[in-house]
């Protein structure tokens, strides 16, 4: 080991995801940026690999959705043929520098934004927020789902990397920064910080020669969809994490997903290796004529931003939240920020948080002390309907599977020769 201690590693780890730099350069089709969409039928999902059988519904429902979007088959049936029979690769979005929320389905001419991590030199990638109602996030594959990630694709797209080429790139860090003291946590809120993308981008979407009604539409979209930010907030603590995980050593998790079936977390010292465990339903507030025997297991890369130090683990920097994710009041969320304090191993002076005495947000899970402590990061997440295509039904929180962090801890123990195979 290069370094005298796991601490030491540890430290060094959480140097680089506080000196992380995100900035959004472009917003392009995904098979531009990702080579394995060359490669014949590619569909990207969210969480650890998974089959095509043990997918859950709203999952296989957007793979179907994808399928009909990319001309790949005529009708539902058709496409649900196609992904029975083996032909679409399937990989996971994590494994290609990218991220995708819910069911995390990507494809080639989706658009995703660019994030690079100006520290280290690395991009990451995501597609952009669809709103709200039936969506393919979701599992909804139906005409009005297919004509806006067609939109998306002509349109929304094309019009934000016009206006980015114009500007200088984005800097995330300074949106984070505005909008955590404007009571976003960046994984069931971010409407300070969607406002203040509009506000950045909105000067250069004008100043276009294009088409005027286009214009309107994409501004009108923007401000209509309160999480916008969250797809960028994603991309950017992929890219943050994979430049701190570039040191290889240590239990800091640099990863954690899931998809529907699993549940999976990486740590540094292990590179590219998942530890699994079998996923859990969120819990929280239900849509008026939802309960949880309609929800469906926790799926998506959006805990991303938890791994980074938001989304539950900033609970405190967003009250208002709490109500929607049913964890009670202010004093309910500062105990769980309080509470992954003790998981984590530093704070990060980039985001001070008002309400919690500008103390910075928690990062650098450790994965010895959630298995030591017993206490496990606190992930806000949407509730899906369990059905493809019915949406989102709620807002809660749910915890990783303990397994997964024991494993993680004894294969990195076995890895520097503390633990040896039984004879």
């Amino acid at each position: 080991m290069a370094y005298k201690t796991i601490d030491e590693a540890n430290q060094a780890v959480v140097s680089k995801i506080i000196a992380g730099s995100p900035f959004l350069l472009d917003v392009v089709p995904a098979m531009d940026v990702i080579d394995e969409f060359k490669h014949g039928k590619v569909l990207l999902h969210a969480g650890p690999p998974i089959t095509y059988d043990h997918m859950i519904d709203p999952v296989q429902g957007a793979c179907i959705g994808a399928a009909l979007f990319e001309g790949w088959a005529a009708n539902e049936d058709d496409a649900r043929r196609l992904m029975e029979s083996g032909e679409v690769t399937l990989i996971p979005c994590h494994h290609v520098d990218a991220v995708g929320p819910m069911g995390g389905i990507t494809s080639a001419h989706m658009p995703v934004v660019i994030v690079e991590n100006r520290t280290d030199g690395n991009r990451a990638y995501c597609t952009m927020n669809e709103g709200i109602g039936a969506v393919l996030r979701f599992g909804a594959n139906g005409p009005e789902v297919i004509n806006r990630l067609r939109w998306m694709r002509d349109v929304l797209g094309p019009t934000l990397s016009k206006a980015l080429q114009i500007r200088e790139p984005l800097n995330v860090n300074v949106l984070i920064a505005k909008a955590v003291a404007m009571g976003d946590e960046f994984h069931q809120r971010n409407i300070a910080a969607s406002l203040a993308f509009l506000k950045e981008m909105a000067p250069s979407i004008v100043s276009l020669d294009i088409d005027q009604q286009e214009k309107q539409d994409v501004i009108q979209f923007l401000a209509d969809t309160d999480q916008f930010f969250l797809n960028i907030m994603m991309a950017s603590a992929k890219a943050v994490m994979d430049g701190a995980r570039q040191i290889q050593e240590g239990t800091i998790v640099t990863a954690m997903c899931r998809n529907g079936y699993e549940f999976g977390i990486r740590i540094a010292g292990m590179g590219d290796e998942w530890f699994t465990g079998p996923v859990n339903t969120p819990k929280g507030l239900y849509f008026s004529g939802f309960s949880e025997d309609d929800a469906s297991p926790d799926m998506g890369d959006s805990a991303i931003t938890e791994t980074f130090g938001v989304g539950g683990f900033a609970m405190i920097a967003a009250p208002a939240v709490t109500r929607f994710v049913g964890t009670g009041g202010f004093f309910d969320a500062l105990h769980t920020s309080e509470d992954m304090t003790e998981i984590t191993t530093a704070a990060n002076p980039n985001f001070p948080i008002p309400t919690w005495d500008f103390r910075g947000i928690s990062i650098g899970i450790d994965a010895r002390k959630v298995v030591e402590t017993g206490i496990l990061p606190v992930i806000n997440t949407g509730i899906a309907n369990k059905k493809a295509g019915l949406g989102q039904i709620g807002a809660g929180t749910v915890n990783p599977p303990m397994a997964c962090f024991e494993k993680a801890v004894l294969a990195y123990a076995k890895k520097l020769g503390f633990v040896t195979q039984p004879a």
